[in-house]
């Protein structure tokens, strides 16, 4: 596709976002389109929503187009961020078949039509490739603890197929790929009822209900702020063909859940119990990544601490509880 001269010297191009009207991808179409670019937003609305896409439904270089991914797309674009998947537990479990597919299907529909106009193509992986891990932090050369039969088997062997396909398409068909890890990831447009740590925890502080810890609490995660996560794909598509990737991108400062629960109730002033429940079956004990191949190739990290993006992200929740409740 040719490219047309925009501002700074960049060129504009087309790029397809699927599952852009969800939390993370959102965010994307909002930077794609402060960058000049024409902007496909794909979503089936099964998580994404046209409240988090409507501010930009007036901006004539952004459409919004109701698609599944797992059905072929024919359109001609320059890139693609492939990020078309229900990524929490409550969502990706409630139809684990139509999850896998959406993974594998959606990851093959993707690359055939990056292979048949030639575009640059990342794919949106995760931090549940690497399971239950045995090593810590988790570096990009494990290869993960992951029960192939268990309940979160549809997201965790999916997403791991769905690697193993862009890598065999970028060896046998010579597509231009990316491959993403996103670790926990928090902010603004986060669905309220994902099941969610970051978002169960703020909506029960937030509505005064018990606070449910799973297990005993010393389970630990790290959570990146969204607008950092959103610049670290940004710089990963930005970089040249011979960057594949896997990449992990997330905050490598680690917490407890324990230690979340009570900043969150302070921060909110609530008046929340925290209550323990049964830790879920194959649930992590530990995750956080080691982004020292992002450093050096991507020179990106982190920048917005988690008092900050906490922050940004309890205002969020205030206020859409507020209205749906006024």
């Amino acid at each position: 596709m040719k490219s047309v001269n925009i501002s700074q010297g960049e060129s504009r191009k087309s790029v397809l976002v699927t599952g852009g009207a969800g939390f993370l991808g959102s965010h994307l179409c909002e930077q794609l389109l402060a960058r000049g670019h024409e902007v496909i937003c794909v979503d089936n609305f099964f998580t994404g929503s046209k409240r988090n896409v409507e501010a930009l439904l007036d901006n004539p270089r952004f459409e919004l187009m109701r698609h599944d991914v797992t059905f072929p797309l024919y359109l001609e674009v320059d890139e693609i961020f492939n990020l078309a998947c229900p990524a929490s537990p409550v969502h990706y479990q409630h139809d684990p078949v139509q999850t896998t597919k959406t993974s594998v299907h959606g990851a093959i529909n993707m690359l055939g039509l990056a292979k048949r106009v030639g575009a640059k193509i990342l794919q949106a992986s995760t931090s549940e490739v690497y399971g239950d891990p045995s090593v810590h932090p988790q570096r990009e050369e494990y290869w993960g603890n992951v029960n192939p039969i268990g309940i979160r088997a549809c997201y965790d062997e999916g997403k791991r197929c769905a690697e193993t396909l862009f890598f065999d398409y970028h060896r046998q068909h010579g597509v231009r790929v990316k491959v993403m890890r996103i670790f926990n990831t928090h902010g603004p447009r986060m669905h309220p009822n994902d099941g969610r740590v970051v978002s169960n925890f703020i909506v029960q502080a937030l509505t005064g209900v018990d606070i449910t810890l799973y297990g005993d609490g010393s389970q630990t995660r790290s959570f990146c702020y969204v607008d950092d996560l959103i610049d670290g794909a940004l710089r990963f598509m930005d970089t040249g063909d011979d960057v594949v990737g896997p990449i992990n991108i997330g905050n490598p400062v680690e917490s407890t859940i324990r230690e979340l629960a009570e900043l969150i109730i302070q921060m909110t002033g609530s008046r929340s119990q925290i209550v323990y429940r049964p830790l879920p079956s194959d649930d992590p004990l530990q995750r956080c990544p080691d982004i020292t191949l992002a450093r050096e190739t991507l020179g990106w990290e982190p920048k917005v601490a988690l008092r900050q993006g906490l922050a940004h992200t309890i205002e969020y929740f205030d206020r859409l509880l507020s209205g749906a409740t006024a």
